[in-house]
């Protein structure tokens, strides 16, 4: 093989990498703007988040609002999700939400308290569901679309606590810095993933919000992977240990309910 030929072999090699790269970094950006909601996220926060550098950032930044995916806010400067998402989202229906909705009424007309349905995109959660039970004092501690680091939550720890080990490590270590913001680090994050595999389920014992507790159990895909959590948060008086082993009970019924579902 001459030289030339050699050489257009080697771009031909090396462009498809860069390409996914290109793609990985931009979901990255993506990723965390969408934990920032309507509010949006300063540059500096993507920068740290991702690792990338601001140069890179802002390049990914700027063709992403040309493509109408992300949007600056003009009164902050933060940036954020761009109406199309949502637009592209609703394309495909969910299967496990239409299967969990029967799983989400039951068990929120038996328990009383606020459920959550999460499930895992990425390295990260995301609320796809809420219900409020008809206890007088609910825990709304996450709303519809709220994105969080896998880890940080029980639902974080339950999908975690489901897959290997060696797997769960590899995210929370990638999600390492992103921890910070929330108080807590990867030994704290593993040693809750040690317990809900222990247990079964996962449990905070001190929730999102003070005063509060949250049993989370996992529901996995017919191959097996972990793909969502199904979760109740509750004032910690409602969650004593007799109650929370048969709250658990419940969460864990329906998951497997739900999995039979998504697995037909």
């Amino acid at each position: 093989m001459d030289k030339a030929s050699s050489a257009k072999s080697a771009r031909r090699m090396t462009e498809p990498r860069q390409g996914a790269q290109a793609i990985r970094r931009a979901l990255a950006v993506l990723r965390i703007l969408a934990a920032g909601r309507e509010e949006g996220v300063p540059l500096a926060e993507v920068v740290r988040a991702t690792g990338l550098t601001r140069p890179t950032v802002h390049r990914i930044v700027h063709v992403l609002i040309e493509e109408g995916i992300v949007e600056r806010h003009d009164r902050t400067g933060r940036y954020a999700i761009g109406n199309q998402v949502p637009e592209l989202a609703r394309a495909r229906p969910s299967r496990l939400l239409i299967a969990a909705n029967p799983s989400l009424q039951r068990a929120s007309t038996e328990i009383g308290d606020t459920l959550f349905l999460t499930v895992r995109t990425g390295n990260d959660t995301l609320c796809v569901d809420r219900r409020i039970g008809v206890y007088p004092i609910q825990v709304l501690s996450i709303e519809v679309g709220a994105r969080r680091p896998l880890g940080v939550s029980s639902a974080g720890v339950a999908i975690l606590a489901a897959m290997p080990a060696q797997d769960a490590r590899k995210i929370v270590a990638a999600n390492e810095k992103r921890l910070e913001a929330y108080r807590t680090d990867a030994a704290a994050v593993l040693g809750q993933v040690t317990a809900a595999r222990r247990l079964g389920y996962g449990m905070r014992e001190i929730g999102l919000v003070q005063g509060t507790k949250s049993i989370s159990t996992w529901i996995k895909t017919p191959d097996g992977r972990p793909a969502a959590a199904m979760t109740v948060s509750a004032v910690r008086t409602r969650l004593g240990p007799r109650r929370e082993q048969e709250v658990a009970e419940i969460l864990l019924r329906e998951a497997r309910i739900i999995e039979q579902a998504i697995g037909g």
